[in-house]
C-alpha cells in the first residue's frame, strides 16, 4: 500500500473523481439540447425507435422528461457539495472535517465506558463462575457470534480446517485458562511435511493406514504393520506411541477418530506427504483480557465435563 502514498496518486483520483462528475454533467447537458422530434403514425400513435426486444416490447421515441432531467442536475449539485464537506478528493479532508474512524474511536470509548465495569466484574471471577452467570454467557455468545462463529460456525461445530469447539478434544487444552490463552495470543499450528522422511510413497501409505487404525478405523492390516515402525520413528515424538497427541505442542490426538481436515485415507495420506499449518488469530489487542475472559469461560461452558454437575455451567445457572 505505500505505492498509493505519494502525490500523484492524490492528483489522479481527485482528477478522476471531478471529471467523472463534470462528465456527467456535460452528457446531460449535451442530451438536453437534443431536439427529439416526436412524429406520430396515421394511428396517433409515436413512432419507434425501430429497437424491439421480448416478442414485441418496443422504444418509443420520446424526450426524456424534464423532471428526471432535473433530478440527475440535482444529484450531480449534492455530489459536488459532498465532496466539498466530506472526504472523498484524495486526501482532502473536507471541511466538516469529518472521520470514519474518529467516529468509531467515540463510539468504542462510550461502549468502554457504559461496559467497561460489568467486564471488569467478571474479570475479578473465576471463569467456571462467570460461566454459569447467565448474563454472562448472553455476552459471551453475543461476542462469539461476532468473532468466532465465521470460522468455528454458529453452533460452535467447526468444519474442515477449524476446530469443533463443543467437543471435548482440545489441540491445546480445554480448560477454561488454556481457552483463554489460546484466544488472547492466538495458535499457529504446523504439521511438517513428512513424506520425504518417511522414505516412498508406500512408506506414505503404510503410515497413514496405520494411523486410521489408532482409532479404530478399516485398514489393510499388513500396511498397519509395515507403518508403525515408520510413524514411531518419524511421528511418535509429538502425536506419541499410542496416537494420542500432546496438548503442549498441539499435536492432535490421532486414537478419537476426530480429525480436524479429514480422517480418509487420501487426506491422511496428503496430510502427511504435504503438511499442515492452521492459525487461530490473536485478540488480545483488539478485545482486551476483560472481554476475553468473558468470551472464554463461554466457550469452555460450551463443552464443561457434564459428568459433574458442578461443572456444567447450564445446570448450576438452573439451580440459582
Amino acid at each position: 500500500m505505500a505505492d498509493f502514498n505519494d502525490g500523484f496518486w492524490n492528483i489522479y483520483i481527485t482528477a478522476l473523481t471531478l471529471i467523472s462528475v463534470f462528465g456527467c454533467g456535460v452528457l446531460l447537458w449535451v442530451q438536453s439540447k437534443s431536439k427529439v422530434v416526436v412524429t406520430k403514425d396515421a394511428d396517433g400513435k409515436v413512432q419507434t425507435t425501430g429497437h424491439s426486444w421480448d416478442e414485441g416490447l418496443t422504444e418509443l421515441n420520446n424526450p426524456m422528461p424534464r423532471w428526471w432531467m432535473w433530478l440527475f442536475y440535482i444529484t450531480i449539485v449534492f455530489s459536488l457539495a459532498y465532496l466539498y464537506l466530506y472526504p472523498g478528493l484524495g486526501t482532502f479532508e473536507g471541511k466538516l472535517g469529518w472521520k470514519s474512524n474518529g467516529q468509531y474511536d467515540k463510539e468504542m470509548a462510550k461502549a468502554d465506558a457504559d461496559y467497561g465495569p460489568l467486564f471488569n466484574k467478571y474479570l475479578q471471577q473465576d471463569m467456571k463462575t462467570v460461566a454459569a452467570d447467565p448474563q454472562a454467557r448472553v455476552i459471551g455468545e453475543r461476542l462469539f457470534m461476532t468473532y468466532c462463529a465465521q470460522c468455528h460456525g454458529s453452533d460452535a461445530g467447526g468444519s474442515k480446517g477449524f476446530p469443533n469447539l463443543a467437543d471435548k478434544d482440545w489441540l491445546y487444552g480445554g480448560t477454561p485458562e488454556a481457552i483463554k490463552a489460546s484466544i488472547l495470543d492466538g495458535r499457529r499450528g504446523h504439521m511438517p511435511p513428512m513424506g520425504a522422511a518417511l522414505g516412498s510413497e508406500k512408506d506414505v501409505e503404510n503410515v497413514a493406514n496405520y494411523v486410521r487404525s489408532l482409532s479404530g478405523m478399516t485398514t489393510d492390516p499388513v500396511k498397519s504393520v509395515l507403518g508403525r515402525p515408520k510413524y514411531m520413528a518419524a511421528c511418535a515424538s509429538c502425536h506419541s506411541g499410542t496416537g494420542t497427541g500432546n496438548q503442549a505442542l498441539g499435536a492432535p490426538n490421532l486414537s478419537d477418530k476426530i480429525w480436524l481436515h479429514g480422517g480418509s485415507a487420501n487426506t491422511v495420506m496428503e496430510t502427511i506427504r504435504k503438511g499442515r499449518t492452521s492459525t487461530m488469530p490473536a485478540f488480545r489487542d483488539f478485545l482486551g483480557e476483560a472481554k476475553v475472559h468473558v468470551l472464554g469461560a463461554y466457550v469452555w461452558g460450551l463443552s464443561g465435563d457434564k459428568t459433574d454437575p458442578a461443572a456444567d455451567p447450564m445446570k448450576v445457572a438452573q439451580q440459582k
